[in-house]
């Protein structure tokens, strides 16, 4: 493979990875994390344009409605797209409204893939919270069901009672905080990781390792932290409102960085995460 690419839209063909139940996920989507209610119509619509057909959402987002919006009116059909929604954390109480609230509000027949969003290790919800998960993916209402944000003694808690191994584990993950103890312990129970600020909400960008990597390779910064993410096997689900940029992350699926490059890129670690402490995390997000 050539070591240069364009940001001309790619090939639909975005890798996919297969989960531990054989369905199958486009490795590149589209996050809509902090895309206000009223744009998020249009900014999946512009994503699904430049050949995203990987939508992650969240009921703490308040922007489900948005997203089934744009997928209604985009023309491709409803099994070209997978959508990914989560669990609210004061709903860990009764996840089958949640579940069916979330589901109406997309206004689609099936999710494919549904997370519990948060472990709230304080409310000692989440074992039964899965439970309920697995009777609806028993009925064929979510293709699969995951986690997110689930430190490995939340993986220990929930495997001992779980009949269903989680499809994924979406967590925070870019070139200064990618957690590869918790990334190896998922992926050894049978779980995809999934990035979630992938580019470490643009602050991973300016490292001198990347910016070179970027000139070396004839790619952007955020390009070149993708494909890490991509030859690492993870997932990620970057979010952008500008059309330009969306292309532009999408083409780093045509990206293949070497494996020294992978490997600075992954001595970056820091230990400092953007977000939440998942060990602590406690809010309700209603």
């Amino acid at each position: 493979m050539s070591e240069h690419i364009s940001t001309a839209p790619p090939s639909p063909e975005i890798p996919r990875l297969t989960l531990n139940n054989g369905v199958t996920i486009p490795q590149l989507g589209f996050g809509v994390f902090q895309i206000p209610p009223e744009e998020t119509r249009a900014a999946v619509a512009a994503a699904l344009a430049a050949g995203y057909r990987h939508i992650d959402t969240a009921a703490a987002y308040r922007n489900e409605s948005g997203v089934g919006a744009a997928i209604a009116e985009s023309g491709i059909p409803r099994e070209d797209i997978f959508i990914t929604t989560k669990l609210r954390n004061g709903e860990q109480g009764n996840p089958r409204a949640a579940f069916e609230a979330s589901r109406k509000a997309l206004g689609v027949d099936w999710i494919d893939l549904y997370l519990i969003h948060w472990p709230v290790p304080s409310l000692g919800l989440y074992p039964q919270a899965w439970k309920e998960l697995e009777t609806i993916y028993a009925q064929g209402l979510a293709r699969a069901i995951g986690v997110s944000n689930f430190l490995p003694e939340h993986l220990d808690t929930l495997l001992a009672v779980a009949s269903v191994v989680p499809a994924v584990n979406q967590i925070e993950a870019h070139p200064s905080f990618h957690q590869a103890g918790l990334a190896a312990k998922s992926r050894g129970h049978g779980m995809a990781v999934e990035a979630y600020s992938p580019l470490g909400q643009g602050r991973d960008l300016a490292n001198d390792v990347v910016t070179e990597l970027a000139g070396k390779y004839g790619a952007t910064p955020a390009q070149v932290v993708l494909a890490w993410h991509l030859g690492l096997g993870n997932i990620a689900i970057p979010k952008s409102v500008t059309p330009g940029r969306m292309r532009e992350n999408l083409a780093a699926a045509r990206l293949e960085l070497s494996d020294v490059a992978l490997s600075r890129i992954s001595a970056l670690e820091t230990h400092e995460r953007i977000g939440a402490d998942p060990a602590v995390a406690a809010f309700t997000q209603m």
